[in-house]
């Protein structure tokens, strides 16, 4: 096969490896050592982690209604409209479907590496999906509500046994997991024309917050840990419940059984032709984008209204980001191959290595700056100063994470999960196992 992309920095080692090869590696058990990662995936891995950021910091800074409807909070004109509008249009979304697809591409990739010593890949991977689903217990029951983590272990438990299906399978399958979600919203909004009415005010008044319930969810992330505790453990067992059972699964496991496809096709480790992934970036932004436009337009011109934005307002963005996830995975795929700006290359891959301890840094940075037991600021930065943070945030995790990774194999919470994984305390300094 063809290299995944151009040479990366001596810094991070060679990591261009694909997949095929690993089972050339006789009794590999242990976690992916550099000369087995796949360089692209890595690369793609950090470019998803960082843009995840952009529409969630809405959710960090914000009351929880205004990631849904941007007219229930804030300020929205201006500078302001136009970062929720290109949050929306380009970030919505997307970054989350990178995500899912790298994560079910990396179950094929760690099962392989396991069956192929010998033992059973069953074991090993429900031992991760256990660690990570606790590990998103406690993130969002002590950090930030808006954990994903629960919904891909649960998801995780799932696809894993699809992961010897033919690609073409595999792709029809996700497609049609995908669609329940779909059709399920779908369902919910038609059902609305039936409800009664104090239901339907009820639900108004959750997409609109009166005043005072407003300023109740203000002065309670404003305070201190204890008292956000009551709206934090309410909202993460929403999204661990209700949202997980009617839309997240579906998602999360539909895209996963596509990223087990297209690492077999060889489309997400940067395997196809220049030519495919010009014309899939192409199509991708020149279909999903507008389409997703379309959709902006719709609810603006309904001032978002819950009759229709609830249930019906996402629906073009639900299917128009795989799109433009697409589009962003085959400019990714063209740049690692092309061997361009290698120093942001170097850069995003370590921040990809290290995706979980960078993801929950995410939570730890944004809570301390915006709740009450850290700088206090939730509910006073509008959108254009949070887009401000954002930026911030990529800097300190393009420059920090590929420090670290000089000295260590693993981010922290990569080196917990996998010797919890693995039930063995893995080696934590770099070419600590290489002495004599």
């Amino acid at each position: 096969r063809r290299a995944a992309c151009g040479t990366p920095s001596p810094t991070l080692g060679h990591m261009k490896r694909d997949d095929s090869q690993l089972d050339d590696v006789p009794g590999l058990i242990g976690p992916v050592a550099e000369p087995q990662r796949i360089w692209s995936l890595d690369v793609l891995r950090g470019f998803a982690l960082l843009g995840i950021l952009i529409p969630n910091i809405q959710a960090y800074s914000m009351i929880l209604m205004a990631y849904r409807n941007p007219t229930a909070y804030g300020d929205f004109s201006g500078a302001n409209f136009l970062v929720w509008y290109g949050t929306n249009l380009f970030f919505e979304q997307k970054f989350m479907t990178l995500f899912s697809l790298l994560f079910g591409a990396g179950i094929i990739v760690m099962t392989r590496r396991v069956s192929q010593s010998g033992r059973a890949a069953w074991k090993y991977h429900y031992r991760r999906m256990l660690w990570l689903l606790l590990f998103g217990m406690l993130h969002a029951y002590l950090l930030w509500f808006g954990d994903i983590l629960f919904c891909y272990a649960v998801s995780g438990m799932v696809v894993f046994w699809f992961r010897n299906f033919k690609s073409s399978w595999l792709l029809c399958l996700g497609l049609l997991t995908i669609a329940v979600g779909s059709a399920i919203s779908l369902l919910f909004g038609w059902s609305m024309n039936f409800w009664p009415p104090e239901q339907l005010a009820e639900m108004r008044s959750q997409w609109q917050p009166p005043p005072d319930v407003i300023q109740a969810e203000l002065d309670a992330y404003r305070g201190g840990w204890i008292d956000q505790m009551p709206y934090r453990a309410q909202s993460a067992l929403m999204f661990e419940t209700f949202l997980l059972a009617f839309f997240a699964f579906w998602r999360a496991a539909g895209l996963m059984l596509m990223g087990m496809a297209l690492l077999k096709l060889g489309i997400i480790s940067g395997e196809r032709s220049n030519r495919f992934y010009g014309i899939v970036a192409v199509l991708g932004l020149g279909i999903g984008l507008p389409l997703v436009a379309v959709e902006n337009q719709f609810n603006l011109s309904r001032n978002f209204a819950m009759e229709y934005s609830f249930f019906f307002g996402n629906q073009i963005n639900y299917w128009a980001s795989l799109l433009v996830s697409s589009a962003y995975l085959s400019i990714i795929m063209l740049v690692c191959r092309s061997g361009v700006v290698q120093w942001l290359q170097n850069s995003l891959a370590a921040v990809g290595r290290m995706a979980f301890t960078n993801y929950i840094a995410h939570s730890v940075i944004c809570t301390t700056i915006f709740y009450g037991h850290g700088l206090g600021y939730f509910g006073y930065l509008e959108r254009i100063e949070q887009f401000a943070v954002v930026l911030s945030i990529w800097i300190v995790q393009l420059v920090v994470s590929p420090i670290w990774l000089r000295y260590f194999r693993f981010g922290p919470l990569e080196w917990l999960w996998r010797s919890l994984s693995y039930w063995k305390w893995q080696p934590m300094r770099l070419h600590t196992a290489s002495s004599p």
